[in-house]
């Protein structure tokens, strides 16, 4: 069974402070299942915006932990604003946690993306 969302932040909060990262909670979102998105300030005026992946990233069925692709690397401030607006539009019902970190860590689970290798390699 996932974690709620807002057990999922909280959790996530602590593990960028226990890095050396700062976080914080800009919005927060519906308790159980709202959508998270984080930004990631580079802390040289750009930013990387991560969202929840889609589930065609998944093989066979969706995994246990919450799964992010990044929507924006090295993006200004503008652009991240932007994406947020348009998905404030569609559902209003959504987290962002804003981290600061100078090596643009994310501290996420990234899903690798099939590439065409990928293509052949059940035979």
């Amino acid at each position: 069974m996932r974690v709620t969302s807002e057990f999922w932040v909280a959790a996530y909060t602590r593990r960028c402070f226990a890095e050396g990262a700062f976080a914080g909670v800009r919005r927060k979102g519906a308790q159980e299942a709202g959508a998270i998105f984080i930004i990631v300030d580079r802390l040289d005026t750009t930013f990387d915006f991560y969202g929840p992946a889609p589930q065609s990233f998944f093989d066979q069925e969706k995994p246990q932990d919450r799964e992010f692709e990044c929507l924006l690397e090295k993006a200004t401030r503008e652009d991240i604003e932007a994406k947020i607006q348009r998905e404030e539009r569609m559902d209003p019902d959504f987290w962002v946690v804003e981290i600061e970190d100078k090596e643009a860590r994310c501290f996420l689970s990234l899903p690798k993306e099939p590439g065409p290798n990928d293509l052949f390699s059940g035979f």
